[in-house]
This record gives structure tokens, sequence and C-alpha cells, in this order.
């Protein structure tokens, strides 16, 4: 883990999503934050250890899915599936399938494998499924306040975690979409879906891919706002409504585009359910 002295930073954006805005001087105490996301190796490790079995690989209850088709109920998860018909339509729900047999051991379905990519973020896990490493690891989830602090890398106010232009001189310096999104990834970077950790450079603080790849959990419940933290404390997590609460997650991921989710920004925010697990999103640990 890397240790953070914490510190007073300007968090959020007024210049992109609302949600984000708005930018105000938050402090967040002495923390540590991991190095890497979690990879397949490392929750692997905690399977063998614990026994522990995933959302994803859990059936769903139909008692919390009233109305549901059947044919969903079975263990799975979401994954990401290019269109193939054109026009394509503005609908996110059309490039997403619930693929029964999707776990973090078949990330694309269930004849997929990960025994050569045992290197790359874990995906397919659900907050709880974080939570339950972390506390297996004598870690916890960061919160949003903190993981921000730790992406930025000591850069007040840049757009990136590297500075204001996305690709210096066309480095890619993050794994995300390069191309028209949902209809070509250019793979620029060198991928199509997750890459291996350390596939760029760190920022900063000496942290590995804390942009893009895969987005990541925080421990924050999500407000449709961000918070009008004050600047003498740790903000505490966001009060959250619905039936499933909503967490906040960040850092973008392989599938943020220039034309579509322009989230690879320390300051961007995005709500995830708790209930929910995808092929493009994992999460890494914090400690005080």
């Amino acid at each position: 883990m890397i240790r953070l002295d914490g510190g007073t930073f300007r968090m959020g954006s007024n210049d992109h999503y609302p949600e984000e805005a708005p930018a105000r001087e938050v402090t967040v105490d002495p923390f540590a934050i991991d190095e890497i996301p979690v990879t397949n190796a490392a929750f692997a490790a905690f399977v063998r250890d614990t026994g522990y079995v995933t959302l994803a690989e859990t059936a769903p209850d139909p008692k919390d899915y009233p109305g549901a088709d059947p044919a969903l109920l079975h263990p799975g998860s979401s994954v990401f599936t290019p269109p193939t018909q054109y026009p394509i339509k503005p609908d996110p729900m059309l490039w997403w399938s619930y693929v029964a047999g999707a776990d973090w051991r078949h990330p694309q379905g269930p004849v997929s494998t990960i025994d050569d990519i045992m290197d790359h973020p874990i995906v397919h896990v659900a907050y709880e499924d974080a939570q339950a490493y972390a506390a297996w690891a004598g870690k916890r989830l960061p919160t949003e306040a903190e993981w921000e602090f730790a992406a930025r890398g000591g850069l007040q106010g840049a757009a990136y975690a590297w500075g204001d232009e996305l690709a210096p001189e066309g480095k890619m310096l993050a794994n995300y979409w390069q191309g028209p999104f949902p209809r070509s990834n250019l793979c620029l970077d060198g991928y199509e879906r997750t890459s291996p950790v350390r596939s760029f450079p760190a920022n900063g603080y000496a942290l590995f891919d804390m942009i893009g790849n895969v987005w990541e959990w925080t421990s924050d419940l999500y407000d449709v706002f961000a918070p009008q933290a004050k600047p003498c404390c740790t903000p505490e997590g966001n009060a959250g409504n619905g039936e499933f609460p909503r967490m906040v997650i960040k850092g973008g991921s392989h599938l943020c585009a220039e034309n579509y989710c322009q989230r690879y920004r320390p300051a961007a925010r995005y709500p995830q359910t708790v209930d929910t697990s995808t092929s493009h999103m994992g999460f890494r640990c914090a400690s005080d």
C-alpha cells in the first residue's frame, strides 16, 4: 500500500458533468491505499482461503425482483456487448447483456476464463463482494474523497490524473476507449478490454490504474449532487434513496470515450447499485 499524508485539495469540477459540481476544498486525514486495483490473482487467493461466493455466482432471489423475467434469475452478471445493428440506438441498455454464468472467473461468460489474465483487475464484483475482500485483507474501501485525493496524485485542479491533456503528444496514459463509442474501438492503447495492472505510468503518488481500466467502488453512498463537504474533516458518505442503495464509483473504465462517458477523470463520479456487477467494474482497498 501507499501511505498518503492527507491534506486539503480541490475536489470535484465545475467544467464537466453536473454531479461533479461544485468544485470545493476538502480535507482528508492520512490514509493508505492500494498501489493497484485488486487483481484476479489476489481475489483468487481470497476465495481459496475463505470459500467466498460472489453475488454473480448466486442465483437472484425472486422476492427481490418482482415481475422479473425468470430467465434472468440465474447466476450471472452484466457483460458489455457491442451493438451489431445500425444505426445505433442511443440506449446504453442495448449495449449490455445479462449473461448467465458470467462471473469473476468467467468475465465474458461461462466459456471464458481468467487463466491468462491473472494480473488484470478483478471484475464482476458487487459492493458486498468488494467489502468482503477488504475485510479479509484487514482493509476497507476508500471514501470518495480519499479516492479522488489519491487519483489526483498531488495535481491540484488538473482535468486528468496526469495533467490537462487527455493524450499529451499522442501518448495514451490510461486504458480507455479510442474511437467512436460503441461502434469502433481502435485500441490505440493496446487493449480491447481490461489490461494488466501497471501497464500505464503511475501518477504522482506512485499509484497505478486510478484512471480507466475498471471503475472502482468507494464506500460513499451516491447523491445526485456532489456533497457540500466541509474542509475541516474527512467527509462522510452521503445518504441515498431507493430499494437498492447506490454507491459512488470512480475512475472510469476501458469503455469511457471522448464521445461518450468522459469519466476518465479524478473528479468524475457515477452511481452504481450495490447489487450490480459488471465486466468493467472492480475496486481497490484503503486503510487508516
